[in-house]
């Protein structure tokens, strides 16, 4: 079971990430996130080609990890990215989630200050989505050109 999920997970992170060689840019279009794990490779992946990551679209949950792994200089964002944020948590067997605060803790502490910063200022990682979009998210990332 764990392994069709994290097959899914990564075929997701792949199909929602459009490659441009001939831009040298990875382009964040559509996703919902999913397991941490696909995420962090793939992001190890990016930051080792040197390409820029174009946020043009929801960035959501595991997504976000993009700003911990990849350089803020190489991130710009259009006027329809979305970033979403939410505290960890995991499923059980049983399909129910339960919070890890610890992960929560860790991943906070990973995020670029200013982005850190706009989280705590809104009641900090909660079971609750906070999105940072337009003006708020202009003032942290510069917009691509």
């Amino acid at each position: 079971m764990q392994r069709i999920t994290f097959l899914k997970a990564l075929m997701l992170a792949c199909a929602l990430l459009a490659v441009s060689p001939a831009a040298a840019e990875i382009r964040i279009i559509q996703s919902p996130g999913g397991e941490v794990g696909p995420f962090l490779d793939l992001f190890e992946k990016v930051r080792e080609s040197g390409e820029r990551v174009v946020i043009d679209g929801p960035c959501l949950s595991a997504c976000t990890l993009v700003l911990s792994i990849v350089p803020g200089e190489r991130i710009c964002v259009t006027k329809r990215a979305v970033l979403g944020f939410h505290a960890a948590r995991s499923v059980d067997r049983r399909g129910r989630f339960y919070a890890e605060p610890e992960a929560s803790v860790a991943v906070l502490a990973a995020y670029p200050g200013p982005v850190r910063a706009w989280i705590s200022r809104r009641g900090g990682l909660t079971s609750r989505l906070l999105l940072l979009k337009g003006r708020d998210l202009a003032a942290i990332y510069p917009r691509c050109r």
